[in-house]
């Protein structure tokens, strides 16, 4: 396999999401939160005329919930015809990869267990090659 990935910091982890899922790399500011929306929704953001729908990816691994209020770097992403905005820790890099995904071979909490797809060995890393659909639809997921 050929392919482009995205190289993220996500919960203090170097992690790749594939490069076709990703729109744009963007720095949101001044979330708007929404009542009665999922735990892992941390709320609106507009971006260029667009409104989208902010994910808090630490919430969304079951691992907390981000405590950063200023201005957080995000992955644009389209799912279903939504527009969402996933919240990382900081962009790395766009790196090609040529090779295969393989199967976790390690003990994963279970946020990261639910939204591995494999590991892919990038320039001598072996990192966690995420599930976008996944860690959007959040630890409920499971459960439906």
């Amino acid at each position: 396999m050929t392919a482009l990935l995205l190289i993220v910091r996500l919960a203090g982890e170097r992690v790749a999401f594939p490069a076709e899922d990703v729109e744009s790399v963007v720095e949101l500011e001044g979330l708007t939160p929404i009542p009665r929306a999922a735990g892992h929704v941390a709320g609106l953001a507009a971006l260029r005329s667009r409104v989208l729908t902010a994910i808090d990816c630490l919430s969304a691994l079951e691992l907390g919930s981000s405590a950063v209020t200023g201005p957080r770097d995000a992955i644009v992403v389209e799912m279903d015809g939504y527009p969402y905005a996933l919240l990382v820790d900081s962009v790395e890099d766009v790196l090609e990869y040529s090779g295969e995904v393989r199967p976790v071979r390690t003990a994963l909490d279970a946020g990261w267990r639910r939204v591995a797809k494999g590991v892919v060995d990038v320039e001598g890393d072996l990192l966690l090659l995420v599930d976008t659909g996944a860690l959007l639809g959040g630890p409920t997921a499971v459960a439906a």
